[in-house]
C-alpha cells in the first residue's frame, strides 16, 4: 500500500492523509462516546431520583411482566 516505496512522495502524502483520517475518526468516536456517557448518566440519575417501571412481554406465553426499579441512594460526583 502506501508504505511500499519510501522514496515516493505520493506514498508519503497518502500516509499523511491516512493518519489525518484516523485522527478525525478517533475524534468523532470520542464525541460519540461523550454523547453516550451523557445519555447514560442522565438515565441513571433519573432512575436514582424516582421509580422507573418497565413492561416486558414474554415471547412464549404473551404475559406482560412489570419491573419496578427504585432506589433511595444518591449519586455523588
Amino acid at each position: 500500500m502506501a508504505l511500499r516505496d519510501k522514496s515516493d512522495p505520493l506514498a508519503e502524502v497518502n500516509l499523511e492523509l491516512a493518519i489525518e483520517q484516523v485522527s478525525r475518526r478517533l475524534d468523532m468516536l470520542d464525541g460519540r462516546l461523550d454523547n453516550m456517557d451523557s445519555v447514560i448518566t442522565s438515565l441513571v440519575e433519573r432512575v436514582m431520583e424516582r421509580p422507573l417501571t418497565m413492561e416486558v412481554t414474554c415471547p412464549k406465553c404473551g404475559q406482560t411482566i412489570q419491573i419496578n426499579i427504585t432506589s433511595n441512594t444518591r449519586l455523588k460526583g
